[in-house]
């Protein structure tokens, strides 16, 4: 459920907070006292896009934040781990928005998100149903996720999605092979030689290292000469080198000590001293007689190396790029050679996985045709309750001529407002109000199958009369024990029934229009029921007061 709401600098609205309960709640207001912001708000909190022009007059940037807390099985948690943002800790999901006219950031759970991502995310949070949003209803498309989130074969809905994708990958490759145009004799022998010259050359990964190493010393040998033979030459090349000098002052050390021994513990390390410097003597001529490169040897490098970087050149600018283009040069004539058998194996497969489908398909067409009438019979059910006192839905399955991605049929919803007329499409013959009120229905109907926690209603009553809109509201109220559900309304008689009541309207302060929103309680709730009933006096107000006690 959404908990918290903060609004800044967005059309009318300097600075709002909002913190909604669980249940039923209304919101109303004037009209153009800025109901339509909290709606605003909610959509640039689920992706969509942000005009400049709501950004408030006077003011740069605009910032929506909005804070839910989420069931421990819902599905957003896992959907956070795999997209690899910050779990949400104690169940609180935080979701932040701003912009400006230039540029815009989003964040959840305070890390940096795309507006895609937060679309996703909101597919998962908030389902609102606006004048213009009821009319999702008519598609086929929608009408058949309807069907399936009420059914219960998600197994089968999974393993019909996995069996089809494999298909498809399988069938989409065959095709690809099938349409590619057959191999000149010109690639077939370009890729023989690419092959065969980087095959030969025989490089490895250890070869290469080494020769850019002897390639450094074989450059810098003169300079590495001097400063080794000058080392060694230091170090015991003459009779008065250091290695000689310190032969000297280790005699006089033992001699000093046999004539006082009190001077022993001076000269303890000599011995280890003496040994490290024979070490270093032996290490330097070791490394000095490395440093000769015969003739041969000295050719042999130059030839490797330039053989590797001819192979760079043509191959790109590494080992691991001229390997890559061996593997894939290994490959294309592997397929140009086996193309036939290639074919036979992609079209093995697809058969194998189509037959896979078909049978997965029927089994789903099954769970449709079983699982439609009772769907049709509760929308039908909920829609007398709203009104229609005699109407009937029926859902029609049509088989499609070939699979698609979501089954073997398509779904079409069909609605009877009135006796003795025809079911016919719904798209065919709602009206704006009727769809309204269809969709109502649905979401009743699907009120125990339906994750999504928030429902917003925007004006969903409209073009319907008092006795109607009262039926409106006992079902929101109704949605409001399992999910969290707000209404935008302009009728009393939905006011009434929500649990919490809040009042959007505006306020001059220093020459600006701000709105704000409050909640109403007690007289304070009844003064804006009269409002709404428009009118005043003792009559107005024993309606509102009846109101409440529904």
């Amino acid at each position: 459920m959404l908990t918290f709401l903060k609004i800044q600098h967005l059309a009318l609205v300097d600075q709002l907070v909002w913190e909604p309960s669980q249940g039923f709640t209304c919101i109303t207001g004037e009209t153009g006292a800025g109901k339509s912001v909290i709606m605003n708000a909610l959509r640039l909190v689920l992706g969509e896009r942000a005009d400049k022009s709501l950004i408030r007059s006077g003011e740069s940037t605009c910032k929506v934040e909005a804070l839910f807390t989420l069931a421990q099985k819902s599905p957003i948690h896992e959907l956070l781990e795999h997209k690899g943002f910050p779990p949400c800790e104690h169940g609180q999901l935080s979701i932040r928005r701003m912009f400006s006219a230039s540029s815009g950031r989003q964040f959840i759970n305070d890390s940096p998100a795309t507006t895609n991502m937060l679309k996703e995310l909101g597919e998962w949070l908030i389902d609102i149903h606006g004048p213009n949003d009821n009319r999702s209803l008519i598609s086929r498309e929608k009408q058949l996720a309807l069907l399936d989130t009420y059914g219960d074969y998600q197994s089968v809905l999974e393993a019909y999605s996995y069996t089809w994708n494999q298909w498809n990958k399988a069938v989409h490759a065959y095709r690809e092979l099938l349409l590619a145009e057959k191999a000149s004799d010109l690639e077939i022998e370009l890729l023989q030689h690419k092959i065969l010259e980087i095959d030969e050359a025989g490089f490895t990964k250890e070869e290469i290292d080494n020769l850019e190493q002897q390639w450094q010393k074989s450059r810098n040998l003169t300079r590495l000469s001097e400063a080794s033979y000058r080392m060694a030459n230091i170090l015991s090349g003459h009779e008065c080198s250091l290695l000689a000098q310190f032969h000297e002052f280790v005699k006089s050390a033992h001699d000093l000590e046999r004539l006082d021994s009190a001077t022993k513990n001076w000269f303890h390390n000599l011995d280890f001293i003496d040994g490290e410097f024979q070490e270093l003597d032996r290490q330097l001529n070791g490394y000095i007689s490395s440093l000769s490169f015969d003739s041969a040897e000295l050719e042999h490098l130059e030839n490797r190396i330039s053989l590797f970087e001819s192979l760079k050149r043509k191959y790109g600018g590494s080992f691991e790029s001229i390997t890559e283009s061996l593997l894939l040069a290994k490959e294309r004539l592997n397929q140009i050679e086996h193309r036939s058998e290639h074919l036979d194996k992609l079209k093995i497969t697809a058969k194998q996985l189509e037959e896979q489908l078909l049978q997965i398909a029927a089994e789903l067409t099954q769970a449709r045709q079983n699982i439609s009438p009772k769907l049709a019979d509760n929308i039908t059910h909920n829609l007398r309750d709203l009104g229609f006192r005699q109407a009937l839905v029926q859902i029609k399955l049509s088989r499609k001529q070939e699979l698609s991605p979501h089954g073997h049929e398509d779904v079409e919803l069909l609605f009877c407002p009135n006796p003795g007329e025809p079911l016919m499409p719904l798209r065919q013959i709602a009206s704006s109000g009727e769809l309204a009120r269809v969709m109502l229905a649905v979401k009743a109907a699907l009120a125990d199958k339906d994750t999504v926690p928030l429902l917003v209603f925007d004006e969903i009553d409209s073009n319907v009369g008092g006795e109607i809109a009262k039926a409106v509201g006992m079902k929101m109220r109704t949605l409001g024990s399992r999910h969290q559900v707000f209404s935008i309304t302009h009728f009393p008689q939905v006011a009434g029934l929500a649990q919490h009541h809040f009042l959007v309207e505006k306020n001059v302060f220093n020459n600006r229009t701000t709105s704000s929103i409050r909640e109403v309680v007690g007289q304070n709730r009844i003064d804006e029921l009269v409002r709404m009933l428009g009118g005043g006096g003792t009559a107005a107000r024993a309606h509102a007061e009846t109101l409440l006690k529904i």
